[in-house]
């Protein structure tokens, strides 16, 4: 009896081991070996950003600091506060559109063209994109992601300037003022000099008024102050009028970045 039962015991397990070989489906769950969770794709590193400064050639005369003001049109309306001033106190400036931005303001063009002598038109790119070539994300705004997308950020900007009847652009600030190394020489190779700033004026518009004009009214000889002249509702707006006004009375001196000799860092204008 004891012969027949190991038998029995053995035929069962040769075939217990036969079915896991052949059918590994047929052990039970309690049996089968479970496969250990497969590792997460390793994250990209995130790119290496710049903001590059900018610096204009010095007066070097003493109470006739020579300023150069700057101001983006992103995306919203024309800031008539700043944009009256300018017009109203002579005040020359160099002005970086986007598409979107000359799309929505044809009257604000029109004042601009219609005064050469003060507004140098320049290129915020097309539609407002961090002219980044590697995915990554810059103040919450997707960047181009790619060197082609960043051309086609900067040709479309381009593109709709001509179209508007604004002469061609020579230099491009992009969405953030924020660029990767590769990005700035795929950009200067498009033949752009890239516009860094050295006088943060309203902190893209976010700052209250009076800070504002403190900011703005500090510049130095050979600054360049990046301001923003599409946010009417915003309080900055107010804050960089009444900067201009502060600065002329001081007897600044005004120009365009066409006008006058600069140094960029990172490569930006060599």
């Amino acid at each position: 009896m004891n012969r027949i039962l190991l038998a029995s015991a053995f035929l069962f397990s040769t075939i217990l081991t036969a079915l896991a070989d052949e059918i590994p489906s047929a052990v039970p769950a309690a049996l089968r070996q479970v496969p250990a969770a497969a590792s997460p794709a390793p994250k990209s590193p995130a790119p290496k950003l710049v903001e590059p400064h900018l610096h204009i050639a010095r007066s070097n005369v003493a109470g006739h600091a020579r300023v150069a003001l700057t101001f983006d049109a992103c995306m919203g309306q024309a800031d008539e506060r700043i944009l009256s001033t300018l017009v109203r106190e002579r005040i020359p400036a160099t002005i970086f559109v986007t598409a979107r931005w000359l799309k929505r303001n044809p009257a604000a063009v029109g004042v601009f063209l219609q005064n050469p002598d003060l507004f140098e038109l320049e290129n915020h790119g097309q539609n407002h994109i961090p002219a980044v070539d590697t995915p990554t994300l810059i103040y919450g705004i997707a960047s181009a992601g790619s060197p082609q997308a960043v051309r086609q950020e900067v040709e479309g900007g381009a593109a709709a300037m001509v179209a508007a009847g604004i002469p061609a652009p020579h230099w491009f600030r992009g969405s953030t003022a924020k660029y990767d190394l590769s990005a700035i020489g795929e950009i200067r190779a498009m033949g752009y000099r890239i516009a860094g700033y050295s006088v943060n004026g309203d902190g893209g518009s976010l700052l209250g008024a009076v800070i504002t004009e403190k900011r703005i009214a500090s510049a130095r000889d050979g600054d360049v102050v990046i301001s923003h002249v599409n946010q009417p509702t915003h309080a900055a707006g107010e804050g960089v009028a009444k900067a201009l006004v502060d600065l002329k009375a001081k007897g600044t001196q005004f120009v365009r970045l066409q006008d006058v000799e600069d140094t960029g860092d990172d490569k930006t204008t060599e």
